[in-house]
C-alpha cells in the first residue's frame, strides 16, 4: 500500500510542479518511449547480466514482498512463543525421545498443526525441527548450539536480501544509463544541425529527458523499492532470532517460561505481545 502511495506522490508532485512552473510536457511525452526503451531495456539487460537465475526470480518476488509489507504481524509472533513454550515444555517434562513424533513430522504433529503460518514457513520449521535433533544427538552445548544456529539464520538471511542488493545495483546504474541515453540524443541532434533553432531546441529537450529518467528512476522508484525490501527481509530475520533465543535459553536449562520471556524480550516492540498476554497464554496451554 505504501508503495502505490509514494509512486503517486513522486509522480503527482514532480510533473505537477514541472507543469505549474510552466513546463511544457509534450517534449517529455514524446521522447519518453524512446528514452524509456534505451533506458529501460540498458537497465534490465544489465540486470539480467549480473544475477543467477535464483536472484531474478527471487527480484520478481520481492516487488510482492515491497507491497504486501512483512510477512510475520504481531499474532505470529505470539503463536511463535505458545509453540516453542509447548516444545520447551514438553522436552523438560518427558525428555528429548517425547519429541520425536513432532519433530519428524511437523505437518502432522498435534503441536504444530495449531500454528499453519508457522509450518508453512520451510525455514521457520526446519530451524526449529533440526535444532531438537541436535538435542537428539547429545548436542547440548548452549555457545556451539547458538554459534549452528546463528550460522543457518545468516546464511539464509543473506539469500533473502541478495535480491534487494542486486535492486540497489540497478539503482546505481540508471543514472549513467540515463548519461548513455541522453548522449544518443545529442549525436542524433548533431546530425541535424542544420535546422532551425526551435527544431534543434525540442531534439536536445528530448536528448536531456534520457538524463531526467535514469536520475528519476533511480532516486525516486528503484532506490526506495530496494531500501524497503532490505528492510522487510530485516524485519523477517526477526523471527528466525527469537526460536534461536528461546532454544539457547532452554539448552542453558531455563525453565520453559524463562525461555519464553527471553524470546520475548527481543521481538520487535511494534509486535511484542506485553508479559501479561504471553503469561495468560501459558496458562491456557498449560491447563489443555
Amino acid at each position: 500500500m505504501t508503495l502505490i502511495l509514494g509512486i503517486v506522490l513522486v509522480f503527482g508532485l514532480v510533473f505537477g510542479g514541472f507543469i505549474l512552473s510552466g513546463g511544457k510536457m509534450d517534449i517529455v511525452l514524446h521522447a519518453l518511449p524512446f528514452e524509456g526503451m534505451m533506458i529501460g531495456g540498458g537497465a534490465i539487460g544489465a540486470f539480467v547480466i549480473a544475477n543467477s537465475f535464483s536472484v531474478l526470480k527471487s527480484s520478481g518476488k520481492g516487488i510482492g514482498k515491497v507491497m504486501k509489507g512483512p510477512r510475520w504481524k504481531a499474532q505470529d509472533y505470539s503463536d511463535l512463543l505458545n509453540l516453542m513454550y509447548e516444545l520447551t515444555r514438553l522436552y523438560k517434562q518427558k525428555g528429548i525421545l517425547a519429541l520425536d513424533e513432532h519433530i519428524e513430522k511437523p505437518s502432522e504433529s498435534d503441536i504444530f498443526k495449531r500454528y499453519p503460518r508457522i509450518v508453512a514457513d520451510h525455514f521457520a520449521t526446519e530451524l526449529i525441527t533440526d535444532s531438537f535433533r541436535m538435542l537428539s544427538m547429545s548436542f547440548d552445548d548452549k555457545y556451539a548450539t547458538e554459534d549452528v544456529i546463528n550460522r543457518k539464520i545468516k546464511k539464509h538471511h543473506h539469500e533473502a536480501v541478495a535480491s534487494a542488493g542486486a535492486i540497489q545495483t540497478m539503482a546505481d546504474g540508471l543514472p549513467a544509463i540515463g548519461i548513455v541515453a541522453a548522449v544518443l540524443g545529442v549525436i542524433k541532434t548533431m546530425s541535424s544541425i542544420d535546422q532551425p533553432p526551435e527544431v534543434l531546441g525540442g531534439m536536445i529537450g528530448g536528448a536531456l529527458v534520457g538524463t531526467f529518467l535514469g536520475v528519476f528512476l533511480a532516486y525516486c522508484i528503484v532506490q526506495p523499492i530496494a531500501g524497503r525490501l532490505k528492510q522487510i527481509e530485516d524485519e523477517d530475520g526477526a523471527f528466525y532470532l527469537i526460536i534461536r533465543d528461546v532454544f539457547v535459553a532452554m539448552v542453558a536449562n531455563h525453565p520453559p517460561n524463562i525461555c519464553i520471556e527471553i524470546g520475548r524480550g527481543n521481538i520487535p516492540t511494534d509486535k511484542q505481545p506485553d508479559f501479561y498476554q504471553v503469561e495468560a497464554a501459558q496458562r491456557e496451554l498449560a491447563a489443555a
